[in-house]
Formats: structure tokens, C-alpha cells, sequence
């Protein structure tokens, strides 16, 4: 699953590519994940700045797709993740809230996302939506999503939830989606993290039904989860993730134990389907190159997890990617996605890599990237420059791959983009760190430095955007803006919209 919602809606060139790549390491499913960014005839106001995809591109990518053994999945979420829908005038209404509210510490916002499953026009509207979408594919399933309904219960359906328990709303609600599926001849699928909050309610579920069982860290209780569904019998798959999502270059270590730790528990409860996840959050700014190694290493683990060898990524990556008889290529990719080990800290779905330079305003406070601003208070300063510095060697590395093909030649071109990214986010913590102990002179070195590298870093991102993706990268690095306006007014960012001035 392919993530096409959060700033970077891929060409159909590039997702033909995609899907060939795929298929030469036998997956055999394929689903673009979209909240708002198919281009509905009457929702034009939602999708019109994001670059949808059309029904034209849905179906030649859908033929494209068949000729090389694929299934090509819809996707739309159909309960929660519904937020750029839901803050129009006309859709407002069938929004569980209406209001932006703090997350339980304080350090992020919910913005309305969530339908009111009890609003006399969330059914029609989804109804709309499904018509629309869903003759596009020739695929029997469904995927309807469903994850994450942080509202429900907070406004709309709050008197419903007090009366018959927030998760028989949510399952209730679900049966209504499910009966719509099956009226257009589909299967079901959803997102299983809502229903395995109410272990007892998952007997419930209609039978034909697949739970889509996710998790994206190493230590996932895939095995605990997939039990739950297994005893109930409801056919499931493991869904784990490529771990490449708000780190620019990716956690290839926490990747590749995450893909392993799915695959033995789907084999141990008899999962029917093993669906690799590869999100956008915070903007999308890492690129295909970065989800490669995970895609092959989630392909194998999933035909043979027993015979995988993570030794065999590089030459297979050699050969059938990046097309590159120097093995360069595959060899940096793999070990730019260790090198956030260089920091010394972790925490889940991030690196300092991709959440520093990605981090938004402290004053909008949103979720995604949030802790950007704080890593360089607790990274130590070698830390720091070890990790800009592996980075710095994996592209010089690249400079050396030579790869064949033109699709070889743009992985390479974005991967490297990527890094630079990624050492800009280590320069970024240098200057904090300036500031922070009132080294002036050091802070303006720097800021003059990153000023002058971000804005090459935007032209060239902005020249090499049409060759991959729809529209525009406006909503997919924002961040590059946002850096260069710190380094010029030449303050550090605290928490909540403090600021220390130099």
C-alpha cells in the first residue's frame, strides 16, 4: 500500500514503474491509500491543490496492473482520516466535531477528521463517493479504511456512544459501510485497529470481511493481535510498514524487524494476506528510492521468511532497481537507512533526520514531525556530525553508481535529494545548538551555510518533482520555507511558540 494522500500524488508513469517493479518480486496486490485525492467530480474544492488522481490514470494503471499479475485494490477511507473533506463549508455538517482540540498532553491538535456516523448524510455522501470511485477498478475488493476515529464519541454521536458503548457505535456503523460494499460487489476490507480496542465485538463482524492487522514498530504484538482474530475467524492480514515515513532516508533496522516479526506471526495464525504499508506522513517528503529495500525485503519475507537473507538486498536491489553494475546504489540506500543510528535516540514512527527539518511552526501545532524542534537539546554535538557525516559518505557513494536505465537514473537523482535533506536536518540541529549556548557568531556561520543550501535544494527538488509526481510539491515541502524563514530571523523555536532570540 502506497501513500497517496499526504503531499505527493505520483504520475501514472511512475506507478506503472511501480507496479512492474512489484510484480518482478512477486507481489501481487497492489492499493494506493486516498483520503481526498481522487478526483471526485463534486468535491473539486477538496482535491484541486493536491494533484488527484484521475479515473482515466485508475484505470490504465488498473490494466497495467493485470498484465503483470497484480491486483490493484481501491482504497477510501470511509470513517476517520477524513480531514481536508471535512473542513469544507458544504461537508462541515457530517464532521463529528466541528473543532480543533488538544491531544491529551497538550503538544498537538485533533482537527476534525472524523464522520458522524449518525449524521442523516454520512451514508449518502460515502454513497457518492463509492459510485464514483469504485467502477474504475476491476478488483473484487474494497478497502474502506476506517482506522483512527479519534472524534467519534466527542460530538455528534456522543449521546449514542453513553447509550450503547463507543465501540458498538463504530461497529454499527461499520455493518452499514459493509452492506454498501457488498451492494456494489465487492469484499470488505478495514483497517483492525478500532476493533481490537473491544476484543468481544470482533466475533461480530460479518464473515466475509478481512481485518487489515497493522503495526509499524519492531516489538508490534503482531502475534497477540492476530490471535484475536484468528479465534474469532475472521480472515486477516498482517500489515507492517517500511518505517521510511518522517525520516527522509529511512530505519531500515527497525524495517526490516518489523517486517520479519508479521510474517511469522501471519504464518503462525493463518493470515490470507500480508500488506506492506508505506506512509507519508508529515508532508511525504522521502521518495520511492527509500521504500525499495522494504518493499523487496517484505516481498521475501513474505514467499519464504524462513530462507530470507538480508545479504541478498544489495545485488537483487543491483539488478532489478537501480539497473547499476557498480552495486553503488543499492549499498547506500541500505546503509543511509542505518545511519540514524548515529544519533543515539529513538522513538517510533522518526528520526531526527526526517522530523527536524520537516518540523511545522510550533504555533500550528500539528501532529505530524511535532518533536522536530526538540531533538537538539537532547542529541549530543558528535552525535550530530557522526550522523550528518555517514550520510555525507553514502552520497559521495552514490556519485560513484552508474546506473543503465533511465528509472535507475531518477532513483538515484531522488535518493539523493533525500540525503541532502537528511544533512540539512544535521545542520539545522548544529545551529539550535549554537544558539542555544550563545555562540552568535557559529549560529550565523551556519545559518548563512544552510540558507544558501536550502534554496539550491529547493530549486533542484522543484526541478525534479514533475519527472515522479502529479502537481506541485507546494503541499509536500513546506518545511523548506519554514527553515529558511528560522535561519533568517535567527531564533530558536521552544516548545509552543517560544522563541529564544540570538
Amino acid at each position: 500500500m502506497l501513500d497517496v494522500s499526504r503531499g505527493r500524488v505520483p504520475k501514472l508513469e511512475t506507478l506503472k514503474q511501480l507496479a512492474t517493479d512489484l510484480a518482478g518480486f512477486k507481489v501481487n496486490e497492489l492499493q494506493l491509500y486516498v483520503e481526498h485525492t481522487f478526483a471526485y467530480r463534486g468535491h473539486r474544492e477538496v482535491w484541486r491543490d493536491w494533484g488527484a488522481l484521475t479515473g482515466a490514470d485508475l484505470r490504465k494503471l488498473d490494466a497495467h496492473c493485470r498484465s503483470v499479475g497484480i491486483d490493484l485494490v481501491p482504497t477510501q477511507n470511509s470513517f476517520g482520516h477524513l480531514r481536508y473533506f471535512l473542513e469544507h463549508e458544504s461537508l462541515k455538517p457530517l464532521a463529528e466535531i466541528q473543532e480543533p482540540y488538544p491531544s491529551p498532553d497538550g503538544t498537538f491538535l485533533r482537527y476534525p477528521s472524523t464522520l458522524a456516523p449518525n449524521h442523516r448524510g454520512t451514508l449518502p455522501f460515502l454513497r457518492g463517493l463509492y459510485d464514483e470511485l469504485l467502477p474504475n477498478f476491476s478488483s473484487s475488493f474494497f478497502n474502506v479504511g476506517c482506522d483512527e476515529t479519534w472524534d467519534l464519541g466527542r460530538g455528534q454521536s456522543r449521546t449514542l456512544c453513553r447509550r450503547k458503548g463507543q465501540g458498538r457505535v463504530y461497529l454499527d456503523f461499520l455493518l452499514q459501510i459493509h452492506r454498501e460494499v457488498r451492494k456494489r460487489g465487492k469484499r470488505m476490507m478495514f483497517w483492525g485497529d478500532i476493533i481490537l480496542k473491544y476484543p468481544a465485538l470482533i466475533r461480530h463482524l460479518p464473515q466475509d470481511v478481512i481485518a487489515l492487522n497493522w503495526g509499524y514498530e519492531a516489538d508490534h504484538p503482531f502475534d497477540h493481535e492476530a490471535r484475536l482474530f484468528a479465534r474469532a475467524g475472521i480472515p486477516f492480514y498482517v500489515c507492517p510498514g517500511t518505517s521510511t515515513w518522517q525520516t527522509m532516508i529511512g530505519r531500515n533496522d527497525n524495517a526490516l524487524a518489523n517486517l520479519a516479526r508479521a510474517a511469522r506471526a501471519g504464518q503462525r495464525h493463518g493470515a490470507i494476506g500480508y500488506l506492506i504499508t508505506d506512509w507519508g506522513d508529515g508532508g511525504h517528503p522521502q521518495p520511492l528510492a527509500v521504500s525499495y529495500p522494504a518493499y523487496l525485503a517484505g516481498a521475501a519475507l513474505a514467499w519464504c521468511r524462513r530462507r530470507f537473507n538480508a545479504r541478498q538486498l544489495a545485488p537483487v536491489l543491483s539488478r532489478d532497481v537501480f539497473c547499476d553494475p557498480t552495486h553503488r546504489a543499492a549499498v547506500a540506500v541500505l546503509r543511509l537507512g542505518l545511519a540514524h543510528r548515529r544519533f543515539g535516540c529513538t522513538e517510533p514512527n522518526a528520526t531526527p533526520f526526517g522530523a527536524t527539518l520537516a518540523a511545522p511552526p510550533p504555533g500550528r501545532r500539528e501532529l505530524f514531525c511535532r518533536n522536530g524542534l526538540k531533538y537538539y537539546a537532547r542529541l549530543k554535538a558528535q552525535s550530530i556530525r557522526a550522523a550528518g557525516e555517514a550520510v555525507a559518505r553514502e552520497r559521495q557513494r552514490l556519485k560513484g553508481s552508474a546506473p543503465r536505465t533511465a528509472a535507475g537514473r531518477i532513483l538515484v537523482a531522488e535518493l539523493d535529494l533525500a540525503a541532502r535533506m537528511a544533512g540539512e536536518s544535521c545542520r539545522y540541529l548544529r545551529w539550535q545548538q549554537a544558539l542555544a549556548a550563545n555562540q552568535p557568531a557559529e549560529a550565523r556561520t551556519l545559518a548563512a551555510a544552510g540558507i544558501r543550501s536550502l534554496v539550491r535544494l529547493q530549486r533542484d527538488f522543484v526541478k525534479y518533482w514533475p519527472h515522479r509526481n502529479k502537481g506541485t510539491p507546494a503541499k509536500c515541502t513546506p518545511f523548506l520555507d519554514w527553515r529558511l524563514q528560522d535561519y533568517r530571523m535567527g531564533r530558536l523555536e521552544l516548545g509552543q511558540g517560544k522563541a529564544l532570540p540570538v
